[in-house]
């Protein structure tokens, strides 16, 4: 990721360096640059707590953004301040803060789902079944390893969530044949990949890197959803597998939806959302679902209990209740 000007390139290789992850520095150059357009232009050295606070009410007020929109933005506005003009913005910010209500998630129902795979792509099916079938976050979705897939007691290991957490999700049995070709793939690439000298493995957290060298071109740690090309290692310029692109997912889920005719704004977080409703409709309690998708408050998981919440039993995935098959 590059950009025209030296000043926000000099971020992108400072948080590249400090190992943040792509999309966080994606979404913090985002924002620090609409911080510095919003204000002429002016070099972020040349403001502090003042411009601060008037960018932070303008999206608020104007923009009407939601309060963890602008919390975001904050977030970047103080990681700039803080580790690259090293001049920390105050504690005591005065500003509006957001008081725009969470929207309601938009849920299929098990009918819509059912139409919405038969109708998606042979590539995109695998990933976006585990989105409904396990609740994943997209992005926890692509970066999934192949050790993380626990065929034995059916359930998948999800590290370094939102928030930096970790947990286990429910595994639908009948994803399994699926996921066991997937991995035979993944191996074909890996045999190929190996025999290019340029190839310098997977990606791996630095380190796991340094403690297990090698690992990086076992099958265990590749991407159960590998790229179909090679790419160069923004970081250290190496050359890589990286995982499938999220924007490809996205714009599967979309078409689906449309050939589907479903009548309402799916995206890939809509199959998470969907797979906590009928998790609750099915007779799963509120804390299991909460700990099923990772959210740290329960308050964040009762917002699914607008369609039904009853006693507790046992994780069912919701995607071994439909009938469907890639197509």
């Amino acid at each position: 990721m590059k950009t025209k000007s030296p000043f926000l390139n000099s971020i992108i290789n400072y948080m590249y360096s400090h190992h943040y992850a792509k999309k966080s520095i994606e979404t913090y150059i985002f924002w620090i640059t609409a911080y510095i357009h919003f204000h002429n232009k002016r070099h972020p050295t040349s403001m502090g707590n003042n411009e601060v606070e008037i960018f932070l009410n303008y999206l608020t007020v104007t923009k009407k953004v939601a309060a963890r929109t602008q919390a975001t933005a904050l977030n970047a506005l103080a990681f700039l301040y803080k580790h690259i003009i090293k001049n920390e913005l105050s504690l005591d910010l005065n500003f509006v803060k957001s008081n725009r209500q969470q929207k309601l998630p938009v849920v299929l129902t098990q009918t819509e789902v059912s139409l919405f795979f038969r109708n998606i792509n042979k590539r995109h099916y695998l990933i976006a079944s585990l989105l409904y079938g396990s609740g994943l976050r997209l992005m926890e979705a692509v970066k999934i390893r192949v050790q993380d897939i626990d065929f034995d007691y059916k359930n998948i290991r999800i590290w370094n969530g939102k928030g930096n957490k970790n947990r286990i999700v429910t595994l639908a049995e009948e994803l399994i044949p699926m996921l066991r070709n997937q991995i035979i793939q993944v191996d074909e690439y890996l045999q190929l990949d190996l025999k290019n000298d340029a190839y310098a493995g997977v990606w791996m957290p630095h380190r796991l890197s340094k403690k297990y060298p090698s690992a990086n071109k076992s099958l265990q740690w590749q991407f159960l959803f590998p790229s179909h090309k090679l790419s160069t290692d923004p970081e250290t310029g190496e050359i890589r597998r990286h995982h499938l692109d999220h924007s490809g997912v996205r714009k599967a889920v979309k078409l689906s939806s449309t050939k589907a005719e479903i009548n309402k704004h799916v995206t890939p977080h809509t199959l998470r959302h969907s797979f906590a409703t009928h998790l609750l409709q099915s007779g799963a309690d509120i804390r299991t679902v909460q700990t099923q998708l990772g959210h740290s408050d329960v308050r964040t998981t009762q917002i699914y209990t607008h369609v039904l919440q009853q006693g507790a039993n046992g994780v069912v995935s919701p995607f071994s209740r439909l009938q469907t098959s890639p197509i």
